[in-house]
């Protein structure tokens, strides 16, 4: 039996559990346990509660005594993110600045394809080096579970390099990477035959193989006019339900139309939704599928943000994704971007930390994590304040002091010790 630990006192510890999955938060909902403590068994959390009593209650325990003020929350859950790749595109970024559109940037040479190029000529071992390195980097930052697409290899061969850079990358870090299958990113400017003729291609030779080698359990899909419409993409997500696969969707990024197919196919997630009007926001929040804002890609491209406030008031599920990609959300900052849209949405602490945490899981339909509890991972992580208010104010500036993965301390700001 794994020993135990006892890590506390918190001044301020939110479980983030108990909450409504759907709708709007108040921040009076928000659980906040005053001189907690969390006992560890192995990978998960076997109690919680006062720390005094649990001292009293688990004598055995090994005492991991934390100094001063310490607010704790659950790791954070990044849902939507596409850190591997090949190159930069830093020249994109400069030229949208000095007023070129996107679409003609992608004219020009730039745009997903130079990426698809550049992740083409990279070799897997340089991939699954660079997918490390950038999620240390979320890591630091608070995030312990991590969704990171494929979509820039777009043939088989290509496809199945970046997923198993994707798996490699996963067995090398404490920390946990969720593959997701994004063949159908574009349409490949080499492919010899129509949008359709791909998409069949890629589910009749890619998918069986994506299965076959446990790379990926989930299939996402850009529907947008530079990429696939609604009807091409029905076949394609049906065959990729049929071999088990679980859907998500780039929906409503710039045009409207991805979040119905999301709805009616019972995607986990419709994930942008920038273009989302009031009939999108209707139906996302009349459904299980949950609505995904991605504020870095706003602030990556200077356009609107995706309708937070009315989404939640509708009653969807709002989680939150970084989105952190070369082209479009460069950051990779989850906690800063999260503050960002709280504050021109209009969002609620509760609603924004749940969009990060709880939620998110739930966008990953991962039900072990993105909250504190028995039987939960204990994945958590750690800021030096008394006041959890002082998490969103600092807007990303306030970084967790001690990350813990699955019961271990894998980052410690102090200690320097980040595996």
């Amino acid at each position: 039996m794994a020993h135990l630990k006892l890590l506390g006192p918190f001044t301020q510890l939110l479980p983030m559990n108990g909450l409504p999955k759907k709708g709007a938060l108040h921040d009076a909902q928000l659980p906040v346990l005053q001189n907690a403590g969390i006992v560890i068994q192995g990978a998960h959390i076997k109690d919680m509660g006062p720390f005094n009593a649990l001292k009293e209650k688990y004598p055995q325990a090994h005492l991991d005594f934390l100094e001063g003020p310490h607010t704790g929350l659950p790791g954070l859950v990044d849902p939507h993110t596409h850190i591997c790749f090949g190159g930069s595109r830093a020249k994109d970024y400069a030229l949208r600045n000095a007023g070129k559109s996107y679409l003609d940037i992608a004219k020009a040479g730039g745009g997903i394809w130079d990426t698809v190029t550049q992740t083409r000529m990279a070799p897997e071992a340089a991939l699954v080096k660079s997918t490390c390195s950038l999620a240390k980097r979320h890591l630091r930052n608070g995030t312990t579970t991590l969704e990171v697409k494929s979509g820039y290899g777009l043939s088989v061969r290509e496809e199945l390099k970046m997923l198993r850079a994707i798996q490699s990358a996963n067995q090398q870090l404490p920390m946990d990477l969720v593959p997701t299958c994004l063949a159908a990113h574009m349409h490949p400017k080499d492919h010899k035959g129509s949008p359709a003729d791909y998409l069949e291609e890629m589910s009749r030779e890619l998918l069986p193989l994506v299965k076959k080698e446990h790379l990926a359990q989930r299939v996402d899909a850009f529907i947008e006019e530079s990429a696939f419409s609604p009807a091409q993409i029905a076949p394609y997500f049906k065959k990729a339900k049929e071999l088990g696969f679980a859907l998500t969707v780039h929906a409503d990024q710039f045009t409207a139309g991805g979040s119905q197919v999301a709805v009616e196919l019972g995607a986990l997630s419709a994930d942008h939704l920038e273009a989302s009007g009031p009939r999108e926001i209707d139906l996302l929040a009349q459904s299980n599928t949950v609505a995904m804002a991605l504020p870095g890609a706003s602030l990556g491209l200077g356009c609107a943000f995706a309708p937070a406030r009315k989404l939640l008031d509708a009653g969807a599920c709002l989680a939150i994704g970084s989105d952190h990609n070369p082209g479009s959300a460069p950051m990779g900052d989850l906690l800063t971007q999260a503050a960002v849209l709280g504050a021109f949405e209009k969002l609620t602490n509760a609603e924004v930390l749940a969009g990060i945490t709880v939620r998110a899981a739930a966008a990953l339909n991962l039900t072990d994590r993105g909250q504190l509890g028995q039987g939960m991972l204990a994945d958590l992580i750690l800021f030096h304040t008394a006041d959890h208010r002082d998490i969103l104010y600092h807007q990303g500036n306030l970084k967790p002091c001690v990350v813990y993965k699955r019961g271990e301390r894998v980052y410690d700001k102090h200690r320097q010790k980040n595996h």
